[in-house]
């Protein structure tokens, strides 16, 4: 699978692994896999009668003559080991059936998306071919991936979280390619040095490389990257790489559209756009209180409260900002680290904070407006005020887009970017623990782990609402700098 991605990081992953950097994302997406798949073996093993082939421990020879001698059982196999035809591969479960008054295998291959994907189909075809060139009797495959509208019934009860696809015709008509691929792998491996390769868009298709780094560390260093134009199509990107253009000094101006064109003018110029009269206009109908308003969600791949979906954003965490007419600012907040389902007490915190009156200023609304949208859902008795709350929402984000450029957002309008540009004393970076979602996602599962210490605790609690507390009051100074009300000693 690594040869398909790119030829360089088979090399590499087989003589170099010691330059692979997985980002945290990466890191991330591998303990979802763990978890699924240990999931899976409850699924398809509900009585406990299974083996688990442990290749680490085991080793590669041991391995796979345990897999072999498991083949003569009628006990389900986790992660089954073959080797033949020039590869090796594990199955996630290996079933045992009777056909014809003979056992033979069906093998489910276990994924964590919530879809079958071009990439798992390849997958699944090198999986049989090697079990079945290593002479395993096997009848039938599928890919088993997480269905996102399965609800959770709780008391660990998974029957019904993952959902299987047949792909058993496509996997086995594709045996001549397959020995292809592991033909060219096999020869790229056999390569005394690593293949030649430029960096592109297959670096993070379907995987991000852990090799990217080093891959791009010869990669020419633009002072100003094509890739800050902001929805610059990547055809396009690619277009001009071909013909050595990197820079944003080179772009042709005719290939950019009016918002493209005002990054490329004031990155090079080194100047500052903002519309104030416009950005203010924006903001002139919408009186006290002002509100402004943050949210902090999880997911879980496998669902660990009642009644929630695979994959369902819960929100845990908000801060809200309240300005008066007078120039008085408070903030409320709200935080559930009992390890609890928090959907139905932020709820009720929400409406509580929210009063029935003002604008409620967030940034990039569509995520807040779906959680309340969500909320209302599961909580019908409160979903007149939570949708009430829906129709009071403003946006900043596209009043940041139009009235306001600074070099250093680099093309984007992220709050993380924009508030170091328009209001320099306020930096994420200088924030203690967490400084971004990934981090307050990460510190959330921490706080509610059985197993953290009361202080670890009462420490990650701090840090999570000063990050979230930070988020709106970026809110605030961007409002008060896009309105004109700089006198307001906020």
């Amino acid at each position: 699978m690594a040869l398909r991605q790119c030829p360089k990081r088979l090399w590499l992953e087989v003589h170099r692994p010691d330059l692979r950097e997985d980002s945290a994302s990466t890191e991330a997406s591998f303990q979802v896999g763990f978890q699924v798949g240990d999931i899976a073996q409850r699924i398809y093993d509900p009585e406990g009668r299974g083996t688990l082939i442990d290749v680490q421990n085991e080793g590669f020879d041991r391995a796979f003559a345990r897999s072999a001698g498991l083949l003569d059982t009628t006990q389900p196999i986790f992660e089954a080991g073959f080797s033949a035809g020039g590869a090796l591969a594990f199955a996630d479960v290996m079933l045992p059936e009777q056909k014809d008054g003979k056992q033979v295998w069906r093998m489910v291959e276990v994924k964590s998306s919530t879809r079958v994907k071009d990439y798992h189909r390849d997958d699944v075809a090198v999986q049989a071919f090697v079990a079945q060139s290593a002479g395993v009797p096997l009848t039938s495959i599928a890919l088993a991936h997480i269905d996102s509208s399965w609800v959770y019934p709780g008391d660990k009860n998974y029957k019904g979280l993952l959902k299987e696809n047949d792909l058993t015709g496509e996997a086995f008509a594709r045996s001549e390619e397959v020995k292809g691929w592991i033909a060219k792998a096999q020869n790229v491996v056999s390569e005394p040095s690593e293949p030649t390769a430029n960096t592109g868009d297959h670096c993070d298709i379907p995987f991000e490389c852990g090799f990217y780094g080093y891959c791009s560390r010869n990669d020419p260093k633009p002072e100003y990257p094509v890739y800050w134009l902001p929805r610059f199509p990547s055809a396009k990107r690619r277009e001009l790489a071909m013909q050595g253009v990197h820079d944003l000094k080179t772009v042709p101006d005719d290939l950019l559209n009016e918002k493209q064109q005002r990054v490329k003018d004031h990155t090079l110029t080194d100047t500052v756009f903002f519309d104030a009269a416009g950005a203010a206009a924006d903001l002139a109908a919408y009186g006290y209180p002002a509100y402004f308003l943050d949210f902090e969600t999880i997911q879980f791949a496998v669902p660990i409260w009642k009644d929630t979906r695979p994959y369902q954003q819960i929100t845990f965490q908000f801060s809200l900002h309240t300005l008066d007419a007078s120039g008085q600012l408070e903030q409320t907040a709200f935080l559930d680290l009992s390890g609890n389902d928090p959907s139905e007490l932020f709820a009720h915190a929400l409406i509580g904070a929210c009063g029935k009156h003002g604008p409620v200023f967030v940034y990039n609304a569509g995520f807040e407006k779906a959680r309340i949208c969500e909320l209302a859902e599961r909580y019908p008795y409160l979903s007149e005020p939570l949708l009430a709350i829906n129709t009071r929402v403003v946006d900043l984000l596209p009043i940041a887009r139009e009235r306001y450029y600074h070099p250093s957002q680099q093309g984007s309008w992220s709050i993380k970017k924009v508030l170091p540009a328009v209001v320099p004393e306020l930096r994420y970076d200088s924030l203690d623990g967490v400084q971004d979602g990934g981090m307050a996602m990460g510190a959330f599962l921490e706080g509610i782990h059985p197993d953290t210490s009361v202080a670890r605790k009462a420490q990650i609690e701090q840090q999570l609402l000063a990050y979230c507390n930070l988020d709106t009051y970026a809110m605030v100074r961007l409002w008060q700098v896009f309105a004109g009300r700089t006198e307001l000693g906020l």
